[in-house]
């Protein structure tokens, strides 16, 4: 399925967390993996930029954020679909909140979930949030929950979400 990884260059998570149904679904010569730090040069910020504002992040920028995230690694899975260039084509993450409730439960919390535009109507951010709902059955959470725009909501309805309340926010 994809040429072996360089030790140099390990994935950010164990990629037996990758749902093999979404493994399955994805459009042929496509592969959804964990991230890697060599992501940076397969386009993975151009992808979030479909998304949002990324700013002007070095090389040694990201490469800093990228260990501090590895150095939480049972708390960060990011993931991405590369399609058969190996550029990164889409991307999602899952952070796992630890809380005191529900007997010290586990909240996954799905974020930055972005396609390229020219890849969009491929099912690929389906896929990239069937695969964090995926991990975040696997690694023990009772819950996962994320923020959209009404405009977004019948997308992820379509995923098996629904609406549980409404997202406030306080920006600095």
């Amino acid at each position: 399925e994809s040429t072996a990884i360089p030790t140099d260059d390990p994935p950010l998570f164990s990629s037996a967390l990758i749902s093999p149904e979404v493994i399955a679904a994805i459009p042929t010569d496509y592969t959804v993996r964990p991230l890697r730090r060599s992501d940076y040069h397969r386009g993975y910020l151009e992808v979030l930029r479909v998304l949002t504002s990324v700013g002007d992040i070095s090389e040694d920028q990201w490469n800093r954020r990228y260990d501090w995230i590895c150095s939480r690694a049972d708390e960060y899975f990011l993931l991405v679909i590369c399609d058969g260039a190996d550029r990164v084509v889409g991307t999602g993450s899952l952070i796992v909140e630890r809380k005191f409730i529900h007997s010290l439960g586990l909240v996954g919390h799905i974020e930055d979930i972005a396609v390229e535009k020219g890849q969009q109507g491929k099912k690929l951010g389906l896929r990239i949030i069937q695969a964090l709902d995926f991990v975040a059955a696997h690694v023990g959470c009772y819950k996962t929950i994320l923020d959209c725009s009404e405009f977004n909501e019948g997308f992820y309805i379509k995923c098996g979400f629904k609406r549980a309340g409404l997202e406030m926010a306080h920006y600095y």
